[in-house]
């Protein structure tokens, strides 16, 4: 079995890399080649958390995975992560554990990655600002494929704590420099999203964190962080706005995301306004964006088949160049 830390992932599986990954992952999703399971969540009350099970197996890749990531917003006051978690990637031929890999990585940059994909298949081709809102434990691979995905001249971004998003922004300018983009902290919303061309929530808030009113035309919005039903980052009024609604998963964003079960149940939208499953696009079932004017949603929740597909090929990757920890129990 091979142990792959963050340091292992990160040198051999890079941002355009995982965005590929994930584009395979949603056509996978499409075409019905993956048995992945709504989450198992369990509630952990006493200590405001929970522990979410993300099984998937790929019989055509031969391939299963298991991710454990928990969600326990009390451990930064201990210095630990807030969300702990492992990926294993299991043989689909032996039932063996292959590897075991830093599931905290793999998610970071698979869920930016997410967003990336989107941007890629669905954002005009011109964009010139962006804007992150939300600089926690996804805010650097959220800002690092929203660069991949478009040539930006500026990116800004906004958090709870100004302070902390000048600090993050500083950190970002530099680690991201081969982008060639401005990263410039604000202290709102508003500011960020002014003018922006792509947009990118990643919070866990329970009521909207941007005006819809201030979206411009032909904005693409990537929505990632809210994953539970009384979670909302999306103002409604951009879903009424929107040309076009799309999912990573629409069954898995029906079962937990507040961001549209909420404006669906008191009427906002229906069902009939929602578009189609990003794989639908990639596959060419699905019609993606028309026009430059278009404002466009994409809301995911992540799905096992992303974290599968990542892992087999951080896995492969690691063995051709020798890279990680092998372990014999």
């Amino acid at each position: 079995m091979l142990l792959l830390s963050k340091e292992d992932i990160r040198k051999v599986f890079t941002m355009q890399d995982a965005i590929e990954a994930n584009k395979r992952a949603f056509r996978l999703l499409t075409e019905g080649k993956c048995n992945a399971p709504l989450r198992t969540n369990i509630q952990a009350p006493a200590h405001e958390g929970c522990f979410l099970f993300m099984p998937a197996y790929v019989e055509d890749m031969d391939t299963a995975s298991l991710k454990i990531v928990n969600v326990f917003p009390h451990n930064t006051d201990q210095g630990l992560p807030a969300l702990p978690a492992q990926v294993m990637l299991i043989d689909g031929k032996t039932g063996v554990v292959q590897s075991v890999m830093d599931g905290i990585c793999v998610t970071q940059i698979r869920t930016g990655a997410a967003s990336g994909a989107a941007f890629d298949v669905l954002a005009k081709k011109e964009c010139r600002i962006g804007a992150l809102i939300g600089t926690g434990g996804q805010g650097a691979a959220q800002l690092e494929a929203m660069l991949e995905a478009r040539r930006l001249e500026e990116v800004r971004v906004c958090g709870l704590h100004f302070e902390r998003t000048k600090a993050f922004a500083g950190r970002m300018q530099e680690e991201l420099k081969r982008y060639g983009a401005r990263i410039v902290p604000v202290i709102s919303s508003d500011e960020a999203i002014e003018d922006a061309d792509l947009v990118i929530t990643a919070t866990p808030a329970e009521k909207p964190v941007f005006d819809g009113t201030k979206v411009k035309k032909g904005a693409t919005i990537s929505c990632i962080g809210s994953y539970q039903h009384h979670m909302q980052e999306i103002d409604p009024v951009v879903l009424t706005r929107a040309s076009k609604i799309y999912f990573d998963s629409e069954e898995a964003v029906l079962s937990e995301a507040g961001d549209i079960l909420i404006p669906l149940e008191d009427g906002t939208i229906t069902k009939e306004d929602f578009t189609g499953d990003l794989g639908d696009v990639i596959k060419g079932k699905v019609t993606g964006r028309e026009s430059d004017d278009e404002i466009i949603v994409f809301k995911s929740v992540g799905v096992a088949t992303q974290d599968l597909v990542a892992a087999r090929e951080i896995y492969d990757k690691a063995l051709e160049a020798g890279i990680g920890t092998k372990w014999n129990s």
